[in-house]
């Protein structure tokens, strides 16, 4: 197999945009009219999921040790769906007849040899990897939602009680499905470390388009059933690490760093930890009197509220600590103990970092933002946990 002739032949099919997912979906199920039943019934989303997963897997093809984990998580994952073994060659054969149809005269042996190559490989790994894991695990674990609280218009925490004990690490995430949106699963954090009744606590912010959040936040109450997939992801504590640990949460990217909070309270001696809670306005720390409380009861823990899109009491002429005291700029934290400013620069100017283990959650921006903030000021880049869990999300 000819690595960096698979690399640009499906750079030139990739390059031809969403009709290439179209052709492939058309193709498997005009051949395998049954499968249609096994995805959502609208299909956007679905195609641009396809594309990404096939650019992750032919950039990895030639660096295995990379490669097969992330083809190993694929196959663990797709087994929620409902694929077995009988369905690979048919994927296999669509996904040839595409990319032969938009490479054109470029379509050779050589290439076609490839392909199939590449294909064996990943239907090989992706099959172990499942059949594997169905000795230890379900497919998925069925749930009762058992609270649902709305914090505000957009946000609301569920608790879930599954049929039987969900195995996690805090700060781990489990794909959800509800049964208004069959064949529709997304990614969500549990918000707490494994509870003696097993119950989960989700912190779900609702996404305008999303065919799920929607439903989570404005229809779900007790009483009524999701599905959750198998725990995945790396955002996890580092229990060889004795460091004291920051935690730079925006929104409700609070979720998995509130599980590893309480993580880090179980232990005899925990370290000192420093919490940064953001979000646009006071409504959105919609968590704040919570965390607010922990803080008052563990003395190792400081909690710091941020808000990015609200001027400081004195920039607005109220009264605020910084107005008394004649500082200016709206920096620092109002009487509430509210810092403003950008959650990055919040956390930036009230370190320097470099003696702690950090953990950022929270929107893709504020995460870039905030990760090039602690390495510029020290903080080792080994030493800053994000999420990474691959996208597995059919």
């Amino acid at each position: 197999m000819d690595a960096q002739r698979l690399k640009d032949n499906f750079a030139a099919v990739a390059g031809q945009g969403d009709a290439v997912a179209l052709f492939f979906y058309s193709d498997l199920f005009v051949r395998n009219p049954h499968l249609r039943d096994m995805f959502p019934i609208g299909m956007t989303g679905q195609r641009d999921k396809l594309l990404r997963a096939l650019g992750q897997i032919v950039a990895k093809v030639d660096d295995l040790p990379s490669l097969v984990p992330f083809l190993q998580q694929l196959g663990r994952d797709h087994r929620r769906f409902g694929i077995v073994a009988e369905h690979y060659p048919h994927v296999g054969a669509s996904l040839l007849a595409t990319l032969r149809h938009f490479s054109g005269t470029a379509w050779t042996e050589d290439v076609e040899s490839d392909w199939n190559a590449a294909y064996s490989l990943v239907a090989k790994v992706m099959l172990e990897a499942a059949d594997e894991n169905a000795l230890s695990s379900p497919a998925w674990w069925n749930g009762e939602v058992v609270a649902a609280e709305r914090r505000r218009f957009d946000i609301a925490v569920l608790r879930v009680r599954p049929d039987r004990p969900l195995p996690y690490t805090p700060g781990q995430s489990v794909a959800l499905e509800v049964p208004s949106r069959l064949r529709h699963w997304r990614y969500y954090s549990m918000a707490n470390a494994p509870r003696p009744d097993h119950t989960v606590d989700f912190h779900v912010r609702l996404v305008d388009g999303g065919p799920v959040s929607p439903v989570l936040v404005r229809a779900t109450k007790p009483g009524d059933r999701v599905r959750m997939g198998a725990p995945i992801g790396t955002l996890t504590l580092d229990e060889s690490s004795s460091r004291d640990v920051l935690l730079v949460a925006g929104s409700t990217g609070l979720a998995p760093l509130k599980a590893i909070l309480e993580q880090l309270a179980g232990r005899p001696a925990p370290p000192r930890v420093h919490l940064f809670f953001g979000a646009r306005d006071r409504d959105g720390l919609y968590d704040l009197e919570h965390l607010s409380k922990l803080a008052a009861g563990l003395p190792w823990l400081t909690v710091v509220p941020a808000v990015s899109d609200e001027p400081a009491p004195d920039e607005s002429g109220g009264h605020g600590f910084s107005a008394l005291l004649g500082s200016g700029g709206g920096h620092g934290p109002d009487p509430e103990g509210i810092e403003h400013g950008d959650l990055p620069d919040v956390v930036a100017r009230r370190g320097p970092w470099p003696g702690h283990d950090a953990y950022v959650c929270g929107p893709a921006a504020m995460v870039e933002a905030a990760v090039e903030r602690l390495a510029a000021s020290g903080v080792a880049r080994d030493r800053i946990r994000l999420e990474s869990f691959a996208d597995a999300q059919r």
